[in-house]
């Protein structure tokens, strides 16, 4: 698969070249641009090839992913957004929903998923949201917000209640009854068409609603959950990837007292860090995609792990990337202020560090107890 990632790298450089600084300041990726990337499988690279994937590893996806989070976090947040769908209906979905939406998702439409709810967000079993089957339909009602992607969406994944427990239903974006709008001035990752997306009496064909309706939201919830850490983690592997570069390269090269900023003990410092910080959410990521891959018990802890680490060590390294480049760095669309924007995000998406905490905490007691 080595030429296949290679491939998509190329293509990604191609394709983002030197504009994420302007998608930045306009908060928005070209529709052309993005769903070129989605017909040739980038935005969800482990999709099997059955399906027009192109069938890579946890491994291998996370590197891609990586690679484009150290360009552009937004149009990462896409990949992650178009991964999880995907990954949710391979996981959850009936042979004929993988049969009819996988090629979608590999041919150039966009999804997003939709979890958090004005009530309900870090608590998903808080969720309002309905699922009824009315006949051979299903009628969706609620409210959504902070939905990544879904202002690019043709298919909104829709997590909601279902009687006692939780369901989960496809909805195309052009249903009538559904509303998008696009929250503006978003902190960080601006350009990844966040999104509040309301369900006024919404009807789609009960056949779009997942296999496994009515089980515990917990249950429907982890699987795709634990798909967008592990795709949040390699993201900021990028970050940190992108503000080691800018920070090396800038202390290289500007001097102050007579001396590069290099050669001054504390600047080697805050590069020591940022490189220690790269090293670990790098060795954290890969440690999850190779559970991921084997199909290991341990693969959700390991996501949720590398999910934390990556977070907290992309701020850190976010913060410190501005202090190395002073000035230089510490202006609106510049890749190292992106950078500490984006950055704060990454703590509070799919699962805030403070829950990931206490997951974190929940497995000590269980392991070392």
């Amino acid at each position: 698969m080595g030429d296949t990632l290679a491939e998509a790298r190329e293509l990604a450089t191609g394709l983002i070249g030197d504009q994420p600084d302007s998608w930045d300041r306009t908060g928005a990726i070209p529709d052309t641009l993005v769903r070129e990337l989605g017909a040739k499988g980038v935005l969800c690279a482990e999709v099997p090839r059955e399906f027009g994937g192109l069938g890579l590893s946890s491994l291998e996806s996370g590197e891609l992913t990586a690679y484009v989070g150290s360009l552009c976090s937004s149009l990462r947040s896409l990949m992650t957004s178009q991964g999880m769908a995907a990954w949710t209906i391979s996981r959850i979905g009936g042979p004929w929903q993988r049969k009819q939406f996988l090629p979608a998702l590999t041919g150039g439409e966009l999804a997003a998923v939709a979890f958090s709810e004005p009530d309900a967000g870090s608590d998903l079993s808080a969720m309002e949201t309905r699922i009824v089957l009315d006949g051979s339909s299903a009628v969706v009602d609620g409210t959504k917000v902070w939905i990544t992607a879904a202002a690019y969406a043709d298919v909104l994944v829709v997590f909601g209640r279902y009687g006692e427990g939780a369901a989960v239903v496809l909805v195309p974006a052009s249903t009538p009854g559904v509303r998008i709008e696009r929250i503006p001035d978003a902190l960080g990752c601006r350009a990844a068409g966040h999104s509040v997306v309301g369900f006024d009496g919404v009807r789609v064909p009960a056949e779009n609603v997942l296999p496994g309706a009515g089980q515990p939201p917990g249950l429907l919830v982890t699987t795709a959950l634990s798909y967008g850490r592990m795709s949040v983690a390699w993201g900021c592997a990028g970050i940190l990837r992108a503000c080691l570069a800018a920070s090396a390269r800038h202390a290289a090269t500007r001097r102050q007292f007579g001396s590069r900023l290099a050669d001054h003990q504390l600047v080697a410092r805050h590069l020591a860090e940022l490189l220690v910080a790269e090293q670990s959410v790098t060795r954290a990521c890969e440690h999850a995609s190779r559970c991921w891959d084997e199909g290991s018990p341990e693969v959700v802890t390991a996501s949720l792990l590398a999910k934390h680490v990556g977070a907290t060590q992309a701020v850190r390294g976010a913060a410190t990337a501005v202090q190395v480049l002073a000035s230089a760095g510490a202006r609106d669309g510049h890749a190292v202020a992106r950078a500490h924007r984006d950055a704060k995000l990454m703590e509070i998406i799919e699962g805030s560090s403070e829950i990931c905490q206490l997951a974190l905490g929940e497995q000590a007691l269980a392991v070392w107890a």
